[in-house]
C-alpha cells in the first residue's frame, strides 16, 4: 500500500489518508467484510498526492452501487442531504420529520412573538413539558462548518422568544431550549458555546453518541435523495412537491407517477425505497 498519501478535503486541508475512517463509513453503510475489503483494494490502487475526498468518495459509492443499491443509497447519505436544497425548507421539513417520528407535535416556519421582536422560527417541537426552538443550519456545500456566531445568535432570540413562552398559560413550569441542527459539522468554538450557553447542538457527526447520523440511521429516515434509482431532476421534482422522505413515496407511489416517472421504473423505485426503510417498517411504522 502506497504510504503516507495526502489528501485534500472539501475545506481545503490537506490530511493524510485514513483507510480506518473509510472503512467505517463503509461499514455504517451496511457493506460486508468482503466488500469493504475489495473497495478498499481499488481505492488504494487510484490513490495519488492530492486526491480529493470526493473523488475517493466517487470511487468507493461506484464501486458500492455494482455491488448494491441500498448500500450506495445508504453510503449517500450525507451526499442526499446535501441535495435537499437549495433553499433551506426541505432541511428544516426533513429535521421536523425526524422529531414527528420521535412522539413530537411539530410547527415548521413559524412566526414567533419574543418578548422584544417577532421571529420567524425554523422549527417548534413540543412533547410532555418540553418546548424546543429549533434553527436549522443547511448547507450545500462540503467543507462548510457552523461556526461561532451561529449559536451566539441563536442564543440570542431564544432568549428573546423563551421570555415570551414562559407567560403563556401552563408554561411556567416547561422546560424551554433553544436547538441548533445543522447537516454540517460545528467548530470547536460553537461548541463550547452552545453548550456553556444550554443550547441543543445537533449536527452531522455531534454529539459523538446521538447524532444526525447515527438518528437517522436509527430511525431508518433516510432523505428521497438518497434513492440512487432517481435522477437529480426527479428528486427537485418531490422536494417541490414539499416530499423529503424516502417513506413518503414508499407510503404513495403515486407521488412519483405525478412527476412523470414511468410504471416500469417506479417498481425499480420503490424497491430501492422498501429495502432503505426496512427499519422502518420491521419498527411497525408505516
Amino acid at each position: 500500500m502506497k504510504k503516507n498519501i495526502l489528501i485534500t478535503k472539501a475545506s481545503g486541508m490537506v490530511v493524510p489518508f485514513s483507510e480506518e475512517k473509510l472503512r467505517a463509513s463503509l461499514q455504517r453503510a451496511g457493506a460486508s467484510e468482503y466488500t469493504i475489503d475489495n473497495i478498499l483494494n481499488e481505492v488504494r490502487s487510484e490513490l495519488y498526492e492530492g486526491i480529493s475526498t470526493k473523488k475517493i468518495y466517487r470511487i468507493a459509492f461506484n464501486l458500492l452501487r455494482q455491488t448494491s443499491g441500498i448500500l450506495a443509497a445508504r453510503y449517500n447519505l450525507k451526499r442526499g442531504i446535501m441535495e435537499l436544497g437549495p433553499s433551506g425548507y426541505p432541511f428544516e421539513k426533513y429535521v421536523g420529520e425526524i422529531l414527528k417520528y420521535q412522539g413530537y407535535a411539530i410547527m415548521v416556519g413559524q412566526i414567533v412573538k419574543g418578548k422584544c421582536v417577532n421571529h420567524e422560527i425554523d422549527v417548534i417541537a413540543e412533547k410532555d413539558h418540553h418546548h424546543f426552538m429549533i434553527e436549522c443550519k443547511y448547507h450545500n456545500q462540503p467543507g462548510t462548518v457552523c461556526d461561532v456566531k451561529i449559536p451566539l445568535y441563536i442564543q440570542a432570540r431564544f432568549k428573546d422568544v423563551e421570555a415570551s413562552w414562559v407567560m403563556l398559560p401552563g408554561h411556567s413550569t416547561k422546560f424551554h431550549q433553544g436547538w441548533v441542527v445543522t447537516n454540517t459539522r460545528f467548530t470547536s468554538d460553537a461548541i463550547q458555546y452552545g453548550t456553556c450557553a444550554g443550547l441543543n447542538l445537533l449536527g452531522w457527526d455531534f454529539p459523538k453518541q446521538g447524532s444526525l447520523k447515527d438518528l437517522i440511521d436509527t430511525l431508518g429516515l433516510y432523505p428521497v435523495t438518497c434513492l440512487t434509482t432517481l435522477s437529480k431532476k426527479e428528486k427537485q421534482q418531490l422536494l417541490e412537491n414539499n416530499i423529503v422522505l424516502c417513506k413518503e413515496v414508499c407510503e404513495d407511489k403515486n407521488r412519483l407517477s405525478a412527476i412523470g416517472i414511468s410504471p416500469s421504473r417506479i417498481d425499480s423505485i420503490l424497491k430501492e425505497g422498501n429495502q432503505l426503510c426496512r427499519k422502518l417498517m420491521n419498527n411497525g411504522k408505516h
